[in-house]
């Protein structure tokens, strides 16, 4: 069996994709994998085993997110940023399973072979469309473009298209459970988790042991995220009496005094790091969510958009953190939240949850996906 895997996104786009290619290469599978040409991609990829077709432009070359007018030509040049490399790559492939934005090819290449395509969600939320916008509207224009232009016939139900009636749902059923839908039957198989064996830098061991547990404030990839955010971060944290350990993430963000409270770190193994903290300030990625919870990390979720809203509103519910209202924390604001993600009840329920967060959810779609039991003809 040879299997594609497709997608164009950051960091929480690309990780889940290689835990499933290192459990469908464990089961005897062939797999290939189109993905952005950044650095720590390629690196991690290279780690993992894994076999990585780049697409030619790496996902930090897209400055920033597209405004509302913006977002049909933004998915048009999506499309000509994959279509070519996942077409030549589906070649003698068996299957394609495509997530992030190669939504908007893998499908169409798919048809083109004659073989099956899967979707692979990281949030229920994402089925919802996006700012009140159904997917016809959203995107039907640019996609029935390109299909023209490939001799396909346009659709007509643009969501059924990019995710199939049958998506898998990469995400934990604690923290983010299927809810009964009209339009689509989620799969579910929980998070695709990679292990993360890396040690943590000597530097950050000699801070982490230099006191009491830290909180942690990082943003990701969002690269929106500016100075401001990590000032409010770094007050808040110190305002309730803890030391700050700040994660650089694509926005670059660094320390803004030189006290020995505060220490700045990379990329980093978080699996171990998350486990050695008082608590976790973050954007709400669905990766970053779910490494918080099986660390038993209480978490402070403060959402730029997309999911990441339906993340912060997920903590909340289970009470394993709080949830930041709007993007842009002032050291008030932050500190209201941080209080109770920092309460003793927070974290007692933050530590219950964690034992009921499975870890076997890319080995469980893998053999879905090998079995045929996920397998679907466009």
């Amino acid at each position: 069996m040879r299997v594609l895997l497709s997608t164009y996104g950051s960091r929480g786009d690309v990780e889940p994709i290689v835990a499933l290619a290192v459990q469908l290469q464990a089961l005897g599978a062939e797999v290939r994998m189109c993905a952005p040409p950044d650095d720590e991609f390629i690196e991690l990829l290279a780690r993992e085993g894994v076999q990585l077709v780049p697409f030619d432009r790496p996902w930090r070359s897209w400055e920033r997110p597209p405004t509302a007018e913006e977002r049909g030509q933004r998915v048009t040049d999506f499309i000509a940023a994959q279509y070519e490399t996942v077409a030549a790559t589906a070649a003698g492939c068996d299957m394609i399973v495509a997530t992030a934005m190669s939504q908007f090819v893998g499908p169409s290449v798919a048809e083109k072979l004659g073989i099956p395509y899967r979707y692979a969600l990281f949030s229920p939320g994402v089925l919802d469309g996006l700012d009140g916008q159904g997917f016809n509207e959203l995107f039907g224009e640019p996609i029935n473009t390109h299909r023209a232009s490939i001799d396909l016939r346009p659709v007509g139900d643009v969501g059924k298209f990019m995710f199939t009636a049958r998506p898998l749902l990469a995400a934990d059923p604690i923290l983010g459970p299927w809810r009964a839908s009209q339009s689509f039957d989620a799969m579910q198989t929980g998070a695709w988790i990679l292990p993360d064996e890396r040690p943590l830098p000597a530097e950050l061991l000699t801070f982490l042991d230099a006191g009491e547990q830290p909180v942690y404030a990082g943003f990701g990839s969002m690269r929106t995220v500016c100075e401001d955010t990590a000032r409010a971060a770094i007050g808040a944290i110190r305002a309730h009496d803890h030391r700050v350990l700040v994660g650089r993430g694509w926005a670059g963000l660094d320390l803004i005094d030189d006290q020995d409270d505060c220490f700045v770190i990379g990329e980093v193994n978080q699996q171990e790091l998350f486990e050695r903290v008082a608590a976790v300030v973050h954007h709400g990625g669905a990766g970053t969510t779910v490494t918080a919870a099986r660390a038993g990390a209480p978490q402070v979720v403060v959402p730029q958009g997309g999911d990441q809203i339906y993340w912060a509103g997920r903590a909340t519910e289970l009470g394993i953190g709080a949830a930041h209202d709007g993007p842009a924390p002032t050291v008030q604001s932050l500190s209201a939240v941080l209080g109770t993600a920092l309460s003793p009840q927070t974290r007692a329920r933050a530590t219950a949850v964690a034992a009921e967060i499975r870890i076997d959810g890319a080995k469980r779609a893998a053999e879905l996906l090998l079995a045929g039991d996920a397998a679907e003809r466009p």
